[in-house]
């Protein structure tokens, strides 16, 4: 028997003997597993733009926040 198949059988165990609130929460975890990731969602465009911003940020080409929070003070009232 593989690894995996222990595994299976294993928490096929937990699961039959599991209450209702354990196996909603098993239910939202494996439904959770099962959604898109929003980055995969996003256009390729998007992707090399961002993978862009976070180049020249690591580059030290960006602007601090509390530089931007200077520049424009009418961006962070309350």
């Amino acid at each position: 028997m593989t690894a995996t198949e222990l595994l299976r059988k294993k928490v096929k165990k937990y699961v039959d003997g599991a209450d209702e609130k354990s196996l909603l929460v098993i239910e939202r975890i494996l439904e959770n597993e099962k959604e898109e990731d929003w980055w995969d969602t996003l256009p390729k465009e998007v992707k090399l733009s961002v993978k862009k911003a976070i180049k020249e940020i690591d580059e030290g080409k960006g602007i601090p926040h509390e530089e931007v929070k200077k520049m424009y003070p009418h961006w962070f009232k309350r």
